[in-house]
């Protein structure tokens, strides 16, 4: 079943005969793969999240077990949700942009339910975070068009009509000259590079107006890990004409957008 029409913001509705809905999150990053059991009620994680670097190279089988030894360390063999960097369809990697290869037309959710033992939801790791920020954070109750901007390893990017999801939109990879985008704006770059707050800024900046130019939102969320620094960085922002907000979730969109994801499309369990 595709994601399409059941990935949106909307809170799961409380019931006084449901039980609470703990699912284990799990966020794949091209850096690090990091977990934690959410309540997709809240939003709240329900431990401390768990980290572990991302092998490399990220072959199927490497990330699988780091898949595994997160459900363990949580001793985890119930429902769950993961992201992952690629377009993904129907749990099936499609590209590998930050991840080997080997990964396109791996079925990724076959292979992290095998590992675990129990059914995993595998979707691309912005509009988890974008579902996520729609729910619970930054986007919740906005409507128009809203897109979420991932600073990271790479650019992710989620785009919501109204609250729905239009899935795996991948706006990292646009042009900026010759060069992909996320090649020049990722905050890995920033990093790599050494380049001031206000030098990458302008490159955000550049890339921001692109897609402004191409999608006329009405709102921007910025995510990432690096939106936990939104002080150093927008205040150079002010060429973009659109709203730019920073998520709210930060470093844990992922997890809980992952959770969310497994429960949107499996639904809600209810108690005898």
């Amino acid at each position: 079943m595709s994601l399409a029409p059941v990935l949106r913001a909307a809170v799961i509705e409380n019931d006084e005969n449901d039980a609470m809905t703990t699912v284990l999150g799990i966020d794949i990053g091209g850096t690090g793969i990091k977990g934690a059991p959410a309540d997709t009620r809240s939003g709240q994680l329900l431990a401390d999240r768990h980290r572990i670097l991302t092998p490399h190279p990220a072959t199927p089988d490497a990330v699988t077990d780091v898949v595994a030894q997160l459900a363990k360390f949580f001793d985890w063999t119930g429902p769950t949700g993961a992201t992952f960097p690629a377009v993904v369809k129907d749990g099936v990697a499609r590209t590998a942009a930050n991840v080997d290869p080997a990964w396109i037309g791996t079925d990724a959710a076959a292979k992290f339910s095998k590992a675990i033992g129990g059914e995993v939801t595998v979707v691309n790791d912005a509009d988890a975070a974008g579902v996520a920020e729609m729910t619970f954070g930054a986007g919740k109750g906005r409507r128009g068009l809203v897109i979420m901007i991932t600073l990271g390893t790479g650019i992710g990017s989620a785009l919501f009509m109204d609250g729905v999801l239009v899935p795996n939109t991948e706006l990292g990879h646009l042009k900026m000259g010759e060069h992909d985008a996320e090649h020049l704006a990722a905050e890995s770059v920033r990093e790599k590079h050494g380049l001031s707050w206000k030098d990458w800024s302008k490159r955000v900046v550049e890339y921001l107006m692109m897609v402004e130019a191409l999608f006329t939102p009405d709102l921007f969320v910025i995510g990432g890990g690096v939106s936990k620094k939104a002080d150093k960085f927008f205040p150079h922002l002010g060429e973009v004409q659109t709203e730019v907000v920073p998520a709210q979730l930060l470093n844990e969109a992922g997890i809980v957008g992952a959770a969310l994801a497994h429960i949107q499309r499996t639904g809600v369990p209810h108690t005898d």
